[in-house]
């Protein structure tokens, strides 16, 4: 018995000294913070939707400082309706009352409300509601058909709440955006989205200075005229449009750059109109299939195809076949980024214009010019020098310069074709189209093309 409980008692007591020697040696604290940090690398990886910094996800504070500045607009315009047969023959004529609803935003304290041109077109009397239900007469100061921007102004016994521009050329693609409006008259509505895109061009040609800004925020009908703010509350961006086949939101909105709207807006109040500052070039934004066609390895930037002499591209040495791609050091990837920016310029403005010429870069000041042309049927159009007609082999004419047509595009008629001839009349000057008013039917256009090719045009 004696010989069994001699070697249990010799190991019990080699145990405890083993355990010991252990504790004197082994840093207890160290273990459990390596374990700790271990589980912190872990949870970094995957982390928690708390762990997010609450001013990336909450548009609380944003919502508070814009809903009260953006407002709901009224438009009622009287439009002319034929009763019957015999009202065409006695003039005897029906007023009708129509009624368009949309949105607009407070961009001052004393009450310069922005908002589509769209929203007020044809208006007779304008009706602006606030987010407290006040309910103001508001006066149309101006418009701008090209932007889609108009100023209107109210007058209040007290000042207004109203939002601050920001720099809509410093957004960028992800950044979270707000939507706010009154779409379906439902006042006072915020969405959240991101930046989906921008310099968006909707138009399938070059004609329209388009450059939006796309979010996938929801905007319905309603919506048009209202602010796109970012996460501060500022404005980038007016509310402008959406793609659908059924006239409600499938996904993106497009939104017209707050420095665009800024520059219309402090035109319209300073001028009347809309200051527009022109480089003098006519091109298109490059793609892989112009690219081939003029043997170049760029596949983005603006072609340079024509110069207008004694304008302040010539006169800086810009040339046709340059390609520029940036404007101030602001990347110029397509038409789009080009007009866009010169929608925010003045006549008298330097612009730093960045180009490629063969293989070499230069980096050319350019000041813009004012636009002495006119518009006429959604074309662009402006006189021409001695040599110019020299050039194209004609007597007179004037040049087109953009458009946008649709009409005109599909069959082919692109910036710099000559118009000759309106209804067999020839075309001398700018002048000579203020005898086609809008109650003329235009019949036959005659064209020629950069190529020296006449078009004659017949409409039925």
């Amino acid at each position: 018995m004696k010989k069994i409980i001699l070697p249990f008692l010799v190991s019990i007591l080699g145990g405890f000294i083993a355990l010991l020697i252990h504790n004197l040696n082994f840093n207890h604290e160290k273990n459990l913070k390596e374990t700790v940090d271990s589980k912190q690398v872990n949870i970094s990886y995957a982390p928690n939707v708390n762990s997010v910094p609450k001013s990336s996800t909450d548009f609380v504070e944003a919502a508070e400082k814009t809903i009260y500045s953006v407002v709901h607009v009224k438009n009622t315009s009287i439009s002319k309706n034929q009763s019957s047969l015999w009202g065409y023959f006695n003039d005897n004529e029906n007023n009708r009352t129509k009624v368009g609803m949309g949105s607009g935003v407070i961009i001052s304290r004393d009450g310069y409300i922005i908002t589509n041109t769209h929203v007020i077109e044809n208006a007779s009397s304008i009706e602006v509601t606030t987010n407290n239900n006040k309910t103001y007469q508001a006066d149309l100061i101006g418009s701008d058909e090209i932007s889609d921007i108009a100023v209107l102004k109210i007058v209040g016994e007290k000042t207004f709440p109203y939002i601050r521009f920001a720099d809509s050329d410093q957004t960028k693609i992800g950044e979270w955006v707000l939507a706010v409006g009154n779409p379906f008259n439902l006042t006072s509505t915020v969405t959240a989205g991101i930046i989906s895109a921008k310099s968006r061009d909707l138009n399938d040609y070059d004609s329209k200075n388009q450059s939006f800004i796309q979010t996938d925020a929801a905007v319905n009908s309603g919506n048009s005229g209202g602010a796109l703010v970012n996460t501060s509350g500022d404005l980038i961006g007016i509310n402008t449009a959406i793609t659908s086949g059924t006239g409600g939101f499938v996904g993106y909105s497009f939104a017209v750059p707050s420095n665009v709207a800024r520059k219309v807006f402090e035109d319209i109040i300073e001028f009347g109109n809309v200051q527009k500052g022109l480089l003098g070039v006519t091109g298109f934004g490059l793609n892989s299939r112009t690219a081939n066609e003029l043997n170049l390895s760029l596949t983005e930037g603006f072609y340079v195809n024509d110069v207008e002499p004694e304008m302040g591209a010539a006169k800086a040495g810009i040339v046709k076949g340059d390609v520029v791609l940036s404007l101030d050091k602001l990347k110029i990837a397509k038409f789009s980024d080009l007009s866009g920016y010169l929608s925010t310029k003045r006549p008298g403005d330097i612009v730093l214009v960045g180009l490629i010429r063969g293989e070499n870069k230069i980096s050319l000041e350019v000041k813009l010019e004012k636009n002495e042309n006119i518009e006429f049927i959604g074309m662009q159009l402006k006189n021409m020098s001695l040599e110019e007609l020299d050039k194209f082999n004609v007597e007179s004419g004037i040049k087109v310069l953009s458009h946008r047509n649709n009409s005109l595009y599909r069959m082919g008629i692109k910036p710099g074709y000559v118009l000759t001839e309106i209804n067999g009349e020839k075309i001398k000057n700018t002048n000579d189209l203020s005898k086609f008013n809008n109650n003329t039917k235009i019949n036959q256009m005659t064209f020629i093309s950069p190529e020296g090719e006449k078009e004659r045009l017949i409409f039925e």
